[in-house]
């Protein structure tokens, strides 16, 4: 299924949503369309909105932002907005006496003629329906999958156990790796907290920790979104540093099964 899903990752694809989407910039209007389209740029790993230049509340204009070339790799969300990776035209947004630079895309294709993309972290306020969105937006064929467990999860770092407990929870992602998410008290070692924030667009804001001297190690979600509220005040790991048991068996870490396509298929390095 997702050697299928693949095929059509090196090229621009694009779907209609029904969901109403709202922009705001603090009190700037950006844009209000019940005909919004996702977007995905070619390599492209999450999607972004397009809405139909008449439900933009301001005029578009040729960008004062250079345009830069995708690098040839997986754009994870990390990639700047302004690397695009199809042939179109970056543009800036004018509202009123406010400039928004290389805050837009037109791809040049015919059925996205009357659209422009937007960079979802240029604007403060982004809304489906009446909830607001974090992040990115969510892709439809992307899971998330929250499942408690009563299998026994023992992490180790430098042959210590700094973790173990019998009631976690497990989070199976698209493309992820499984993630072990531990209650506090099963918790062995000091965490730190540190100042690194990070935002999923299905889980919510994480916070991190350092762990036994290692920066960022672990995270916690204080308050997890709509269908991953089990994760309130749990503890995941970057469990590819660690060893970890499984009811007493050592977990072989592996490559997902999508970066592997990537590389064999499609030449695209992670």
């Amino acid at each position: 299924m997702q050697e299928w899903m693949f095929e059509s990752f090196p090229l621009l694809r694009y779907e209609p949503t029904e969901m109403r989407i709202r922009v705001s910039d603090g009190e700037l209007q950006i844009a209000d369309t019940t005909r919004a389209m996702l977007v995905w740029e070619p390599r492209r790993i999450v999607p972004s909105y397009a809405v139909p230049v008449a439900d933009l509340r301001g005029e578009l204009a040729a960008s004062t932002l250079p345009s830069i070339p995708a690098p040839d790799r997986i754009l994870d969300p990390g990639t700047p907005f302004v690397a695009h990776s199809c042939a179109g035209d970056p543009v800036d947004l004018l509202i009123g006496d406010t400039r928004f630079p290389g805050v837009g895309f037109r791809p040049q294709d015919p059925d996205l003629a009357d659209y422009v993309v937007l960079d979802f972290w240029a604007f403060d306020g982004w809304f489906g329906e009446d909830e607001r969105l974090m992040a990115h937006p969510r892709d439809p064929y992307h899971r998330v999958d929250v499942r408690q467990s009563s299998r026994t999860v023992r992490l180790e770092l430098d042959d210590v156990v700094i973790a173990e407990s019998t009631h976690p929870v497990l989070v199976f992602e698209t493309s992820l790796p499984t993630r072990f998410y531990l209650p506090p008290q099963d918790v062995l070692v000091e965490l730190t907290p540190t100042e690194r924030r990070t935002a999923c667009a299905y889980k919510g804001q994480a916070s991190y920790f350092s762990v036994a001297g290692y920066t960022d190690l672990a995270w916690s979600y204080a308050e997890p979104l709509d269908g991953a509220t089990q994760l309130a005040g749990l503890v995941a790991f970057l469990d590819d540093k660690l060893d970890v048991f499984i009811d007493g068996r050592r977990r072989e870490q592996a490559p997902s099964p999508a970066a592997e396509l990537f590389r064999d298929r499609f030449g695209i390095k992670q």
